[in-house]
């Protein structure tokens, strides 16, 4: 569990909850940033999840949509930015259908050193006019703190991918932002360590960080990635921070991204990412586990009504 405390705390706020937390069997790991003091309560988590503590859940605002607390957000594009057409197509697309942002890589983590790396500069020039044409907010990944500026001139939240979970460096450049964040959990994390690595961001003042469930590296070989959708109660109970799921990357498959959207829904997360493409069988990258895009609107649907079974909404612009 992690405790943000408020700017206006005073050290002796800080000591009567790391008291309190003591109190309760756990343990308490201060980190002081500029603005705000973040206290990460360690311990066994029957003994964390007993001691109250009072706070809000946080809400991510971005640009009107809201990510956390009754709101239910969906965040859809193609995996890579890999054309004006197609950009500009999936776009309109996922806005008409009533998704919240706008994903797409221009920086492209990939395995094979000699797979398509991204557009890079290009690419964010594409999603800022997909950005004006449609007024979607962009989620894109940051990869290298050398392209820090560039990425901030168009991104309205940053991604920090599985593969940079832990490198504490570029989530402490993030943080210093102040820019909205979506931490993916790592390949072969534990909730524990996703939990350290938010706090690298938090610890910096910035408040704003919604932790992602991607998937995780088990001995199962039938799909690409276990979906673990315990780590969205868990993660609600360790952390006060937004949960979004990532069906997509987790599945690897067209055909398991809607059951798994669901369930995540159903199981109470704030959003779930996902890959949508005009044509899929010509996607430079991961086209197999796009949704495509003329069944972008009936997989909204079906998503809304799963939410409201755990008392969410799909969020409408402010």
């Amino acid at each position: 569990m992690m405790v943000v405390m408020k700017e206006s705390a005073t050290l002796a706020d800080v000591e009567a909850v790391i008291e309190r937390v003591e109190m309760g069997g756990a343990s308490a790991h201060v980190s002081r940033g500029e603005l705000v003091t973040v206290i990460g309560v360690i311990g066994d988590r029957e003994h964390v999840g007993s001691i109250e503590l009072e706070g809000a859940r946080t809400v991510v605002e971005v640009d009107g949509r809201r990510i956390g607390g009754p709101h239910f957000t969906t965040i859809a594009g193609p995996c890579t930015v890999e054309s004006r057409e197609v950009m500009l197509e999936t776009a309109r697309t996922v806005r008409d259908a009533g998704a919240g942002l706008l994903r797409g890589g221009a920086y492209k983590p990939r395995t094979s050193p000699y797979s398509f790396q991204g557009l890079g500069e290009a690419g964010l020039r594409l999603l800022q006019e997909a950005k004006d044409e449609t007024g979607l907010p962009i989620v894109t990944e940051l990869m290298d703190v050398r392209d820090l500026d560039a990425v901030l001139e168009v991104a309205d939240v940053i991604q920090l991918g599985a593969r940079n979970m832990q490198n504490y460096t570029l989530l402490t450049e993030v943080g210093r932002t102040g820019r909205p964040v979506l931490l993916k959990r790592g390949l072969s994390s534990t909730l524990d360590e996703l939990l350290m690595s938010a706090e690298y961001v938090l610890k910096e003042g910035n408040e704003q960080v919604m932790l992602c469930e991607r998937g995780i590296r088990t001995f199962e070989t039938g799909y690409r990635f276990t979906l673990d959708l315990m780590a969205i109660p868990v993660l609600k109970e360790l952390s006060h921070l937004p949960v979004v799921v990532d069906p997509s990357h987790a599945a690897g498959r067209r055909d398991l991204v809607l059951p798994m959207s669901l369930a995540a829904a159903a199981a109470g997360a704030d959003g779930v990412m996902v890959e949508t493409h005009p044509a899929p069988e010509e996607a430079i990258c991961d086209g197999p586990q796009a949704l495509r895009a003329e069944d972008f609107s009936d997989y909204m649907r079906r998503l809304e009504q799963a939410a409201a079974l755990a008392g969410k909404e799909l969020q409408p612009v402010a």
